[in-house]
């Protein structure tokens, strides 16, 4: 499960904050950290002058997909608690489903955080651990997540993925972290991904709605963020 691409393309509220960045910026380099390195994504667009580093733990599937990444002009793989970022050297921090993979997810948010400038953006997707398919993910065994996967996922995606969901990685958790570190979300979207709309899917996440009384809805999985870290000195010093 957790697969790693949405269901279709739809408009991209990242670009149209990056856009907007840029223009705030006078046009110069955007330095853009990516946390999470397995989804082979244009980060930037491509008229925007953006330096890349990747970020993400060291595992077999993060190991080939860095490699095989073009747009990447560093990378660092490793226990992210303790990676090497310098505080405030980011204009952008993009975590594509990262933080519902990981342990120690508040921690290694609040280190993401750090590395990102006053007034820069954290671009968020991740699966939502409130919704009818990150239960299911979380509660699949591990013996029986390699056959799944086979069938759930298209050809060549990296995995099986960890499915640790702390409490952090829902929207009521992510609205928490940023209340209590003074940040703003500008953007609050939600979509549903490719497995959870394909037959097996459907069905599990239909039976996980049913079951839980709504408690985990299946109308979506995934959740999209566009959180500033604002400019004034009034605001927590992170």
């Amino acid at each position: 499960m957790s697969d790693l691409r949405p269901v279709a393309p739809r408009r991209d509220v990242f670009d149209q904050r990056l856009r907007e960045l840029w223009a705030e910026q006078l046009g110069r380099r955007l330095d853009v950290l990516v946390a999470g390195c397995l989804r082979d994504e244009a980060t930037a667009p491509d008229w925007i002058e953006a330096r890349i580093t990747g970020i993400d733990e060291d595992l077999p599937a993060t190991r080939s997909a860095t490699g095989e990444r073009a747009d990447l002009s560093a990378c660092v793989l490793g226990d992210l608690r303790s990676a090497p970022i310098r505080p405030r050297s980011f204009d952008v921090v993009r975590i594509s489903f990262l933080l519902e993979r990981i342990r120690y997810a508040e921690l290694v948010l609040d280190r993401l955080l750090q590395a990102l400038r006053p007034g820069g953006l954290i671009l968020l997707r991740m699966r939502d651990r409130r919704s009818a398919y990150g239960l299911c993910d979380r509660l699949t065994p591990g013996w029986l997540r390699r056959p799944l996967w086979r069938h759930l996922m298209t050809d060549g995606t990296p995995g099986p993925l960890p499915a640790v969901y702390e409490p952090l990685t829902s929207r009521d958790g992510i609205h928490v972290f940023c209340l209590t570190r003074g940040l703003v979300i500008t953007d609050d979207e939600t979509a549903t991904s490719t497995p959870a709309m394909n037959a097996p899917g459907r069905a599990a996440v239909a039976l996980a709605d049913r079951l839980t009384r709504g408690r985990y809805p299946s109308a979506h999985d995934e959740i999209t963020m566009v959180i500033k870290k604002p400019q004034n000195h009034f605001a927590r010093l992170i």
